[in-house]
């Protein structure tokens, strides 16, 4: 097993009244500034946006999907041409998962062994194996920033029985990941190794796994076996049990979350890298994020606002265009609708980060935490009233 070259991350600050971090993650493609949130290209596109947007907007840090990528050009495909950054033109960093939310997401469609899973395609039915040798064959082909371990991500609730033979087999899988992928270069090809803490809801395997994964010769560690269905409490119940045993010189992760208020719970508790798809599926489905709450363009109240759906955004779209135009858009059914929403969403979250940041750099993250969530309590009178 190889040690990573040279850390990659160094944490600047950690803020003297919560657990809150401030730092930097040097990877091949870009320095990202954390905390930092990731715009989700599963397909190798952040949906309704061009790569120019997410750059625009100030994003420098991705997530692509191993299970869809390679079932969908394939990734000796996307290897052939330089790798995913080349074949889907972004010049900013990308992290791959492994597909082990798809263990828990195509239960129907998988059968897990101690060797690996079996998936069917959710495109043809077709058979295919993913084990930790050959997901990281995958990933190192997509040519990832940093490639997340393989394991299995346990359903909830879950009984403790099953969730502990999931851990050991994720702990087996994680130590033929590094193996597999020190072969391939380590962490010196330019694609980092995170590992996965699992545990689901048992704060003794929460914890029994994070000493774990935090022994082994990893750039960074993720939090995964949330946003799977757990209620808000039990997420920050598992992170409260995880974080006290992860190393404070390696960023960590976040996998699946989230809501603005989740990501001030989780930054609140010491994480520093987020990823999740509800910024751009609620913005096609019509709800935006403003700094009143969230604003759903379905209300009757839109139908003739002049003004701006949040007032107090600088982006693009507050700037030029109506709250009335944005809800026409949507009730027409208009593909320009869904692309103005996702981008006014990916603004909010990219501003809520930004100044995060700054928040911690003055020590005063928790008075802005305290500031948006009193902020956003007044949503409800953006709600539906049709």
């Amino acid at each position: 097993m190889q040690n990573p070259p040279e850390p990659i991350f160094t944490l600047h600050q950690t803020a003297t009244d919560c657990a809150a971090r401030r730092g930097t993650l040097r990877l091949k493609h870009a320095t990202v500034e954390t905390p930092v949130f990731m715009p989700v290209g599963t397909q190798g596109t952040v949906k309704a946006m061009t790569w120019e947007e997410v750059a625009e907007l100030g994003y420098r840090l991705c997530l692509g999907n191993t299970y869809h990528l390679y079932l969908r050009p394939g990734s000796e495909r996307i290897e052939r041409f330089g790798g995913l950054h080349k074949f889907v033109g972004w010049n900013g960093a990308m992290l791959t998962d492994s597909g082990g939310y798809q263990v828990f997401s195509l239960k129907d469609l998988r059968k897990i062994t101690e060797s690996g899973v079996r998936f069917r395609s959710t495109l043809d039915g077709s058979s295919h194996d993913f084990t930790p040798e050959a997901v990281m064959k995958i990933e190192h082909e997509l040519g990832a920033d940093i490639i997340m371990a393989f394991d299995e991500c346990p359903p909830f609730p879950a009984t403790e029985e099953y969730v502990r033979l999931s851990v050991e087999r994720t702990h087996r899988w994680l130590d033929r990941c590094i193996e597999a992928h020190d072969a391939l270069g380590g962490d010196a090809s330019g694609s980092v190794l995170f590992g996965i803490v699992q545990g689901s809801n048992y704060e003794h395997l929460r914890r029994e796994s994070a000493q774990f994964i935090a022994s082994r010769p990893l750039a960074g560690i993720a939090v995964g076996g949330v946003s799977v269905g757990e209620p808000p409490e039990e997420m920050l119940r598992a992170l409260d049990q995880t974080m006290p045993h992860l190393p404070t010189d390696k960023p960590r992760y976040l996998m699946g979350v989230g809501t603005p208020t989740d990501i001030l719970n989780a930054v609140l508790r010491g994480i520093d890298m987020f990823d999740c798809v509800i910024p751009t599926r609620v913005a096609r489905n019509g709800t935006l994020y403003t700094s009143q709450g969230r604003a759903h363009l379905k209300n009757a109240r839109w139908k003739d606002e002049q003004g701006p759906i949040d007032p107090e955004c600088p982006c693009k779209v507050c700037q030029r265009h109506s709250a009335a135009y944005l809800r026409h858009l949507h009730q027409a059914g208009e593909i320009l609708g869904a692309r103005l929403a996702t981008y006014h969403n990916l603004a909010f979250y990219s501003r809520l980060m930004a100044n995060i940041r700054v928040a911690i750099e003055q020590n005063r993250f928790t008075a802005l935490r305290a500031e948006c969530l009193s902020s956003w309590a007044s949503e409800k009178k953006l709600e539906p009233d049709v």
